[in-house]
């Protein structure tokens, strides 16, 4: 009789312990997945930023990998640059307003080429002959694969002239490299080694 007690003593320990174990492994289980959970949640608020409009309503808007966003970035620097430089109005102040807005995106190379055409007296002609000049960008092609990224652009220009419009082929090439965000360089890109490698007349019609 006794030596059947102490045997359900020990069975009893057995399954307490049996118990605790399983008890231990579920509380282990249930902190590993909160844990897990708490990250996942984490994670998500990072991926998103809070704006507010006029401090009246609240705009949940999802951020996107700024590195999946850069080639569109690095597109739209170079077809802003090349609007604000080729873009001409008969006006002075105009055109040095632009062209400094377009300094700020691109290195001395920009500035050589600019100082070459006020040496040939570009626009003064601009202005003296009531010019005006537009630019449209075709396309962007750029080799994100070597780094700085080299990038070619092709354009056509409009040339209105009092008594003609001339049509103008424009194809340019340029080095990018990463530089700091501000109001005045939002893409955070740089523009080296800027050269006009083709810029030749297409077709010009009276008016």
């Amino acid at each position: 009789m006794e030596f059947k007690s102490l045997k359900n003593i020990e069975t009893s320990f057995q399954q307490i312990r049996f118990f605790g174990i399983v008890f231990i492994i579920l509380c282990a289980g249930i902190t590993g997945y909160s844990v897990f959970s708490a990250y996942q949640f984490a994670e998500k608020q990072r991926q998103k930023i809070y704006v507010l409009d006029k401090g009246k309503s609240l705009i949940l808007a999802l951020s996107q990998d700024l590195a999946q966003n850069r080639p569109v970035e690095a597109r739209e620097h170079i077809k802003r640059f090349h609007e604000l430089f080729f873009t001409l109005s008969p006006d002075k102040d105009a055109i040095e307003s632009n062209i400094n807005r377009a300094m700020f995106l691109a290195d001395k190379s920009v500035y050589t080429y600019y100082k070459d055409l006020i040496e040939k007296g570009y626009f003064n002609r601009v202005i003296s002959g009531n010019i005006n000049q537009t630019l449209q960008v075709d396309s962007v092609v750029i080799d994100f694969m070597n780094y700085p990224y080299s990038a070619s652009t092709y354009a056509k220009q409009v040339i209105i002239r009092e008594s003609n419009i001339t049509q103008r082929n424009l194809v340019t090439h340029c080095t990018l490299i990463n530089s700091v965000r501000s109001d005045n360089n939002p893409h955070g890109f740089t523009i080296e080694n800027f050269e006009v490698r083709q810029n030749s007349d297409i077709q010009t019609v009276k008016r």
